[in-house]
């Protein structure tokens, strides 16, 4: 059946019942908008995407369709984009989440293009839900790739301190039982020398090999560095954000973001400080996952005298156990069935290489609330 589409709004598109009949096959979404970010068209896809009719929102603020703090901003990347020129989402790719009208926040894939059709300026999205594609793989591959690389180079730090930590032992035993044997040797005796000279020389060669197996071990981790960026925390969040929700896991789940200053830069490595926002989002929502009430909730806020700057990811959980609690950043240390107990190892190794730390409280929302603190980027790092 053809869609009944107002002329008169739609004139300066140029297209037809026809065009817009093949737009409507399409399975993903397509909103054109004009410089005051009224919505012009919004395909069937968009429809069964967002969950609104297109009668509802011809006319209303593309913003409706945004969780914060997009939604309150958005006018002014327009605004800024008309007056400068300055391309920030136009013409690029970008994964970030977008509103449904059940108040729903879900991974999308957008890309933003700019047409000008009978002397007027539009903006015509493509929008692709990312929830249980069988092309987010593809889609977020690049960026997962790496964070698994992180990911391995983090564990592998992880197990390196705990490995040298047990190798202590044995060395400092080692250390001590050739201290005796040189003490033995002031009192020789024809029959033992020898072997006291045997015992010693085993004992300095198992000293050394495991000295060599902990610098194998430093040495490969050190290849692993990473390298520090200036990168908009806004975008950090918003990516982590997407990423964490691919798969359908924030269903029924109120979302809720809230920075302090969205235009702040921080000065880390973006992938990791990524994999460490993930990991704690995820644990977040899979603590949510038997509560009635299930509120997630993303802020920062500057402190340090504006140096540095905290995010928190904070949940209506159960809360943690007191016990848990105090060991929550060692390795192996675990409140899931089946986890390993590296992943809060991680974000701590994460943190504290970025100069910042990590902690955890009880939320305001009942649940638990985790708290990082990074770098912000001063005025010399941004004239370097």
């Amino acid at each position: 059946m053809a869609r009944s589409i107002d002329p008169e709004v739609l004139a300066p598109l140029g297209g037809s019942d026809t065009l817009h009949a093949l737009i409507d096959t399409m399975p993903d979404a397509l909103i054109v908008i004009d410089t005051q970010s009224s919505i012009l068209f919004f395909s069937r896809g968009a429809e069964r995407m967002f969950g609104y009719g297109e009668e509802e929102v011809i006319g209303e603020n593309v913003s409706m369709l945004m969780p914060s703090p997009d939604r309150e901003r958005h006018g002014g990347y327009v605004s800024h984009y008309l007056a400068t020129g300055e391309r920030r989402v136009i013409g690029v790719g970008r994964v970030t989440t977008a509103r449904a009208r059940d108040g729903g926040t879900f991974p999308v894939d957008i890309a933003l293009g700019e047409f000008v059709a009978e002397g007027k300026t539009m903006f015509a999205g493509f929008i692709r839900d990312l929830t249980d594609s069988r092309e987010t793989e593809q889609q977020l591959h690049a960026l997962q790739e790496e964070l698994a690389h992180v990911s391995r180079i983090s564990t592998m730090g992880t197990l390196a301190t705990s490995i040298a930590h047990e190798l202590n032992q044995p060395l400092t035993a080692i250390t001590n039982y050739a201290n005796a044997a040189s003490a033995l040797l002031e009192d020789p005796s024809e029959g033992n020398l020898e072997s006291l000279h045997m015992a010693l020389e085993e004992t300095s060669k198992e000293a050394i090999r495991a000295g060599q197996v902990v610098q194998r071990l430093r040495d490969f981790i050190s290849t692993g560095e990473s390298v520090h960026e200036l990168a908009r925390l806004s975008r950090i969040v918003s990516e982590a954000t997407a990423l964490a929700l691919v798969n359908g896991d924030g269903k029924g789940v109120d979302i809720e973001v809230k920075l302090g200053h969205p235009d702040d830069e921080v000065l880390v490595d973006p992938i990791q400080i990524q994999q460490v926002l993930v990991n704690l989002i995820r644990n977040a929502l899979e603590a949510m996952q038997a509560s009635t009430v299930k509120r997630l909730q993303i802020t920062s806020s500057s402190s340090h005298g504006q140096r540095n700057v905290r995010v928190s990811v904070v949940d209506s959980g159960p809360g943690l156990d007191q016990h848990v609690a105090e060991r929550l950043f060692h390795p192996f240390v675990t409140t899931k069935e089946t986890g390993m107990g590296l992943g809060l190892s991680i974000c701590h190794t994460i943190v504290t290489a970025h100069g910042g730390r990590i902690w955890a409280e009880p939320s305001d929302l009942g649940g638990t609330q985790f708290n990082l603190t990074l770098p912000l980027a001063l005025e010399e790092d941004s004239d370097a």
